[in-house]
């Protein structure tokens, strides 16, 4: 697995305004708060993002066609990651349960199917919009 010192210079950045971010990110908002850096092509945060997202420091978030680095330290050897998505401030929350990933990859390759990857999305209302809308 890749470290922070390992990465390139573009990897660093882009991931570093992912860890600093309060949300999910663009490709093209990465572009525009590093165009400081020299950034001038999508290609670039793109390469970086790709790398990224090879190593487990980063996740793309499907529906939101964005990214987040990763939450935690946990192992990324089984294809399945979720996400819970706050609708109204855009909280991300990672969801690492080997024990749900392991049995989902049963399931559906018991339906004869081989998964590569898979992202489960549940949408809705973090604990403190819910708390605020009350």
């Amino acid at each position: 697995m890749t470290t922070r010192s390992n990465l390139t210079k573009n990897q660093r950045w882009v991931f570093e305004k992912l860890e600093a971010a309060s949300g999910p990110l663009s490709a093209y908002t990465l572009l525009d708060q590093l165009r400081e850096k020299g950034f001038r092509a999508p290609l670039q945060v793109y390469r970086a993002l790709d790398m990224l997202m090879k190593e487990g420091l980063v996740h793309r978030l499907e529906s939101l066609n964005a990214f987040v680095a990763c939450a935690g330290s946990h192992d990324h050897s089984h294809s399945m990651t979720a996400f819970a998505i706050c609708d109204t401030c855009g909280q991300v929350a990672e969801l690492c349960d080997d024990a749900v990933g392991h049995r989902l990859e049963e399931w559906v390759q018991s339906t004869g199917f081989a998964p590569k990857h898979a992202v489960i999305e549940f949408r809705g209302l973090c604990e403190g919009c819910r708390t605020n809308a009350a």
